[in-house]
């Protein structure tokens, strides 16, 4: 089985593999510089028979990523509307992420 890593980012549990591209929430970070993620929650490793689990986080323990680039969400569109009051309303809505590469599981 391969190695993966549960990590914490902004609230969200992301189930990770070394090389797999996902998409967190936006911050500030140019294409190619790294993201550590230290808020590890459980780990396992390829020749491992059980996970370490964190309580709630394992020490010492990180993930590391690349950032590939930034990334928009699909377009939701937010309607409002009251029937026999002529009352409508429509916004639309693009959330912002940033794509990276997990390079290591440490």
């Amino acid at each position: 089985m391969k190695a993966y890593a549960i990590i914490e980012d902004s609230g969200t549990q992301i189930k990770v593999h070394e090389g797999d591209i996902l998409d967190i929430d936006f911050r500030e970070a140019k294409a190619g510089s790294t993201i550590t993620f230290d808020k590890v929650l459980a780990q396992r490793a390829e020749d491992a028979d059980t996970a370490t689990l964190g309580t709630p986080w394992i020490d010492k323990a990180t993930v590391t990523a690349e950032v590939v680039g930034d990334k928009l969400g699909e377009k939701i569109d937010v309607i409002k509307y009251k029937r026999r009051k002529n009352y409508r309303r429509k916004q639309g809505h693009r959330q912002q992420y940033v794509r990276v590469k997990v390079t290591s599981i440490a």
